[in-house]
């Protein structure tokens, strides 16, 4: 079916003019009765039946109008939708983070993000890096807030630095080396409570004391989350390397302190990852705007 036609004739059966409906689409009247008069030849139908002034639909006319209508409400639901999508309206932004950025950033941005966008929706999912990372390039989420770990990937990712994160050794204010300075050989002594195995943080402990040709501290307690180490922690028993970010709040107040390591002042970096040598979608570029911001 010529579609074109059905259009023309749908748009002056609505106007109840030719006239009109030329000066609506901005076409001749000529050019549009012709493509009416095309699309009746070639359906072997009448639309119009003749009438002094204005238009008379025939009865196979009524009864395609109604269809038309239902055709071209859902060309219009159509087109809302992909202009919606172009501007990041109505659609789904999927998003991997760490434990730390799920738990302590991307609350926070969400949350901005829905207040300037009510009608999107968020999914949020918490992951190791690599297993952040594999979703990211397998098109399972749309963007990715790690930490530094991240930049092993670099073959695969584009990523955009969004913040140090500074990294603390932190224990129970009521330890014995809360808030005071001591050497680095002296804290690798005391017992440890750390992520998992694997995790960025442990793993640059571990480089800490290769580098410095100090004994890895015994782990003592192992956590898959970072909220659950510092609690740990905070109750009394060992040591915690960690992030700032995740570890003020407890400082504030008062559950752990800070513990000064001679010559050790390290950073974490916090990066937006998206897919490599890839336009993101205006909905990922709206988030960066939040983050940015």
């Amino acid at each position: 079916m010529n579609l074109h036609g059905l259009r023309l004739f749908y748009k002056v059966a609505k106007a109840g003019s030719v006239t009109v409906a030329a000066e609506q689409l901005k076409i001749s009247q000529p050019a549009i009765t012709a493509q009416i008069k095309k699309f009746e030849k070639e359906n072997g139908i009448k639309l119009f039946l003749p009438q002094g002034r204005g238009i008379c639909l025939s009865e196979i006319g009524k009864h395609l109008i109604k269809e038309a209508d239902a055709i071209f409400k859902i060309e219009d639901r159509m087109e809302t939708l992909i202009d919606n999508y172009k501007q990041g309206k109505n659609d789904t932004l999927k998003i991997a983070g760490n434990y730390l950025s799920t738990n302590f950033l991307i609350p926070i941005w969400v949350a901005k993000l829905k207040q300037e966008n009510k009608d999107v929706d968020i999914e949020i999912n918490t992951l190791n890096t690599e297993n952040a990372i594999n979703k990211l390039i397998s098109y399972e989420v749309d963007v990715a807030i790690l930490g530094s770990g991240a930049a092993e990937y670099a073959d695969k990712i584009n990523s955009t630095k969004i913040m140090n994160d500074d990294l603390w050794f932190v224990a129970s204010s009521n330890h014995k080396y809360a808030n005071k300075t001591v050497s680095l050989n002296d804290i690798m002594l005391e017992p440890f409570i750390m992520r998992e195995d694997g995790s960025y943080t442990r793993r640059l402990l571990e480089s800490i004391c290769y580098i410095n040709s100090i004994k890895v501290p015994k782990i003592e307690l192992e956590f898959n989350g970072l909220h659950e180490a510092l609690m740990a922690s905070a109750s009394g028993y060992g040591v915690t390397f960690c992030s700032s970010i995740a570890a003020k709040e407890f400082i504030e107040i008062g559950k752990l302190a800070r513990i000064y390591v001679d010559n050790i002042n390290l950073k974490n970096e916090i990066i937006i990852c998206v897919r490599k040598d890839e336009e993101e979608t205006n909905l990922v570029k709206e988030f960066m705007s939040v983050i940015k911001a």
